[in-house]
């Protein structure tokens, strides 16, 4: 009976084992390499449909849910998201696409969630931890948020959803028709705005927020003189098209620089408000190698030229592996001792039994 009970651990374990070693990750994207082509002029920063994005060469990168942090949704929505860049020698802008039944712009709701995209970027040479990076590797993060691009066009408030909600007057504001959007005479009585809390600011110029990140719960949104990426998206035909756009180099410390003909990497997100998805219940990508063209005409990086690159990040990967790497290759170390142990008690127990 021990035996027999030795026996199921063991095939268990060995099947645990498999299933790790083919499942984890849930998708692989270190493989792809996303060339952002050198074009000349401005770029189509709110111009999805502009024929200049057809000189960039779409990438299309898997994605799945996130399961290391809770709260957990093992089905998330999005599994793709597909990716074009351009740069200009002195801006550059990314294209992403991904598939959406719903069209979710509002947050006003305690029930409601909005659609929204990021890229991450590490800050140092090395790839760390594809979710938020981790401690000692932090990454900079470009998040667009649906409800934000709606508000630029026309700013929605509690009256609009509500619009027989009963509210007492305050004193210190200034007098208005719309008594929930009206503004304090002095900022000191919005303490959020006062600190420059980005959720807390009546007006923004750009539906991104550009934070830093280096593991879960360090999440921190740049200074509000530090928001320097621009963004525009839209919905169509159960479509997301969302365009990131910043200058290459920024003088923030903790914004990622680009350089032509330099290798970097980036990581992507997907939220669909419609499956409740928010803060970490997401869709995510591993890190992608990304790599900026020479000037245009000079040293462009062709089709063969970034086919022949691809390996580089599975190299970079491989000499300086991520977090997430070490706990996985320390389980399977776990896992293949355990069974050796395993191995050596029923070896013992067989032969006792024939003495």
């Amino acid at each position: 009976m021990f035996k027999r009970n030795l026996i199921g651990i063991a095939m268990v374990l060995l099947a645990s084992l498999a299933v790790i070693l083919f499942n984890v990750p849930l998708v692989r994207s270190q493989g792809l390499t996303i060339t952002v082509a050198a074009v000349e002029g401005a770029l189509p920063v709110e111009a999805p449909d502009a024929d200049l994005w057809q000189l960039a060469t779409a990438v299309e990168v898997p994605l799945s849910a996130q399961m290391i942090a809770r709260p957990i949704i093992p089905e998330t929505n999005a599994r793709s998201v597909t990716v074009r860049a351009l740069h200009n020698g002195e801006e550059i802008a990314f294209l992403l696409e991904w598939m959406d039944a719903t069209r979710n712009d509002s947050a006003l709701r305690l029930d409601e969630f909005r659609d929204s995209v990021a890229l991450q970027f590490p800050l140092l040479d090395s790839q760390p931890f594809y979710c938020m990076g981790q401690q000692g590797g932090n990454v900079n993060i470009w998040h667009w948020k649906a409800d934000w691009q709606t508000a630029l066009i026309a700013q929605q408030t509690l009256q609009d959803v509500y619009p027989n909600i009963h509210v007492d007057m305050y004193p210190f504001i200034v007098e208005s028709e719309n008594i929930y959007s009206a503004a304090y005479a002095e900022v000191e009585f919005l303490p959020a705005e006062a600190a420059g809390n980005l959720l807390a600011m009546p007006a923004r110029s750009t539906p991104v927020e550009d934070m830093v990140a280096g593991g879960f719960g360090s999440l921190t949104s740049q200074s509000p003189e530090g928001q320097n990426v621009q963004g525009y998206g839209e919905w169509r035909d159960g479509v997301w098209r969302v365009i990131f756009s910043r200058s290459l180099h920024s003088k923030e410390t903790e914004d990622i620089s680009f350089t032509p003909e330099t290798l970097h990497a980036v990581a992507f997100a997907v939220w669909d408000g419609a499956n409740q998805e928010r803060n970490g219940s997401k869709s995510t990508s591993q890190w992608v190698a990304l790599q900026l063209a020479g000037p245009q005409g000079a040293g462009v990086v062709t089709t063969a030229e970034t086919a022949a690159q691809a390996p580089l990040t599975a190299s970079v990967a491989a000499t300086a592996p991520t977090g997430f790497n070490a706990l996985f290759w320390g389980f399977i170390g776990l896992l293949i001792l355990i069974l050796l142990g395993i191995g050596v008690v029923m070896l013992y127990f067989h032969l006792s039994s024939k003495t």
